[in-house]
């Protein structure tokens, strides 16, 4: 870090802060707090639903994915285009009609008022927890890899957000986030090109695929039925599309962005611009993690790309069996590099026979690599059990802090805290609409103000703020963090997609019965993430955690409708003979 970095990220930093307060200033209603105006243009609402899902995870953590894991994960997102035609057709019309400010509303409407707030709970919860974790999730890989320290980080990011996201409301989160999203592209793209410009001077973009290719980096569709596969086609267009469903038409975080929309129109609009481009931006951010493998298969990698936990195993009585495997890493690069160039070489000369000779042992030296990287986790365990292992969300920060010139590290760190701001804003702003109108508001006798209304959601939004720096501040890795913040919503959105489901087209079904198949549907998703996911390792649960969305729809749906002829036919009066 130099002082132009420090002056680039300082600078970014600030000017969206003080863009945010001064272009809200003067939000003193509901309709401007909450609602943003309602009058915000489908561009600013396509870019804000992108953004508040785009955290700082997403830029840290799917480039990690991609080097270790491949382009495969692209699949989680296949259902969303089809979901956001379904929300344009069903979930903006109802809730514009209705003139609603929050999803929960409408359940109100159309159930009681407790489906209502245990559904506002449930939001609560997983959405409280998510937004510990966008704040911690560029905290803990800052801190490791800058040696900044971690609390620290976590209260700087969290005021910040605070800051603009209690003095504006809605309208500053959405006027912020199409600053974010250009600089985080922005950033993206010139991380991308500069790999391209620093692989030898004889690979350009389409052997640089090439070689991806031959490592499996670029197998993109899995068409299997196996359940236990994370990322398929199946699971993507199924789980993927009820999680999609859930978080953009059920989650006030997402729903709060369109609700300021002009229009019916605009909203619609503005959601299918996210449709549209949602998938190749996640596209294009697999593939800046994949060309950082093909970077590293030309230059020196370290065994973790955590350096906490190469310090930690180095200070060790593993040091010196660490040192053995490094120097054994050393001698397989090199082997990399000759089998690469037979392969390029092989290429130009259209040598085919020569082409997958030499792909085979770039194969069989990858799968060295991995084996390689193994062992190492396994030492730096033995040498620090409190050491994160798992270095997926290290490789890109490690990339950029290593390659990257003076300024550009200072752009790239800029990209990953606007984009742990961007979410965590978009999250604390719901979470302080939630807590104000649907429980504050809702159960309060006592007729208050506009003003008073946006001032307790305005202390409720800086109470939510500080809860999260506290969560930050004692969460902790599980796996990898892209997926962490998805198996958190997985476990909670399968049921509140259903209770929606079910107020939209099951019209018989009555608020006692979805009350009560809400609660055991959520104690049997709990039961199920338990037994077939938590408790093994990564890659070996018995059940794809993208699952648990259509099966938390599905059981509350069924439940609710058995609940509710049950219901029937116990006060169905006797026929008379």
């Amino acid at each position: 870090m130099g002082i132009l970095d420090w002056i680039i990220l300082s600078g970014t930093l600030l000017f969206i802060v003080a863009y945010g307060v001064w272009k809200t200033r003067g939000s003193n209603n509901v309709s401007d707090y909450v609602g943003g105006g309602k009058d915000a243009k489908w561009w600013t609402i396509g870019l804000s639903v992108m953004a508040t899902q785009a955290s700082a995870i997403t830029f840290l953590s799917t480039p990690g994915q991609a080097f270790h894991s491949g382009m495969g994960f692209v699949q989680f997102y296949l259902g969303l285009p089809l979901a956001m035609i379904i929300i344009c057709l069903v979930f903006v019309p109802i809730y514009h009609n209705l003139k609603v400010y929050t999803a929960y509303e409408f359940l109100e409407n159309r159930f009681d008022l407790k489906t209502r707030s245990l559904a506002a709970i449930l939001f609560l919860i997983q959405r409280g927890l998510a937004a510990g974790i966008t704040i911690y999730a560029p905290a803990i890989i800052l801190s490791a890899v800058l040696g900044w320290d971690l609390r620290t980080l976590n209260i700087i990011i969290g005021i910040l957000v605070i800051i603009y996201t209690v003095s504006g409301g809605t309208k500053a989160v959405s006027v912020t986030q199409k600053q974010q999203m250009f600089i985080i592209m922005t950033g993206m793209f010139i991380t991308f090109f500069f790999i391209l410009g620093h692989l030898p001077a004889d690979i350009n973009l389409t052997k640089a695929m090439k070689i991806a290719g031959a490592t499996d980096k670029l197998d993109i569709i899995d068409f299997s039925f196996d359940p236990k596969s994370r990322y398929t086609f199946w699971s993507g267009i199924t789980g993927g599309l009820f999680l999609a469903l859930a978080y953009f038409g059920t989650d006030q975080s997402q729903v709060q962005r369109y609700l300021s929309g002009k229009s019916i129109r605009e909203s619609q609009l503005g959601l299918v611009f996210n449709g549209i481009f949602k998938i190749p931006m996640q596209f294009f951010i697999l593939l800046v993690g994949v060309m950082v493998f093909v970077f590293y298969q030309y230059n020196p990698s370290p065994l973790n790309f955590n350096p906490a936990a190469t310090a930690a195993v180095m200070q060790s009585g593993q040091s010196k069996d660490y040192e053995i495997l490094q120097e054994g890493q050393l001698e397989l690069e090199e082997a990399k590099k000759i089998a690469l160039n037979k392969f390029s070489t092989a290429l130009e000369l259209k040598e085919y026979a020569a082409v997958e000779d030499a792909k085979q042992q770039i194969i069989n030296l990858n799968v060295k690599d991995s084996t390689n990287r193994a062992a190492a986790k396994a030492l730096i365990s033995e040498a620090d059990k409190t050491i994160e292992t798992n270095d997926k969300d290290y490789v890109f920060i490690h990339f950029i802090l290593n390659n990257l010139p003076k300024g550009l590290i200072g752009l790239l760190l800029a990209v990953i805290l606007s984009a742990a701001m961007s979410s965590t804003a978009s999250e604390l702003n719901a979470l302080g609409t939630i807590t104000a109108l649907d429980l504050y508001k809702r159960n309060n006798k006592k007729e208050l103000s506009e003003q008073e209304y946006v001032k307790s959601t305005k202390i409720f939004t800086l109470i939510w703020g500080i809860l999260a720096i506290v969560i930050a501040s004692f969460a902790n890795l599980f796996d990898n963090l892209i997926q962490l913040v998805n198996i958190i919503g997985s476990i909670f959105y399968g049921n509140v997609l259903g209770i929606f489901l079910l107020a939209f087209f099951f019209k018989f079904v009555k608020g006692n019965a979805v009350f009560f198949a809400a609660i055991l549907t959520q104690l049997i998703v709990f039961v199920l993430f338990y037994s077939l996911i938590f408790i093994y390792p990564s890659g070996e649960e018995k059940l794809g955690y993208l699952w648990l969305n259509f099966i938390g729809s599905a059981l509350v749906i069924a439940i609710a409708m058995a609940f509710e002829l049950f219901d029937r036919f116990l006060k169905k009066p006797p026929i008379n003979n």
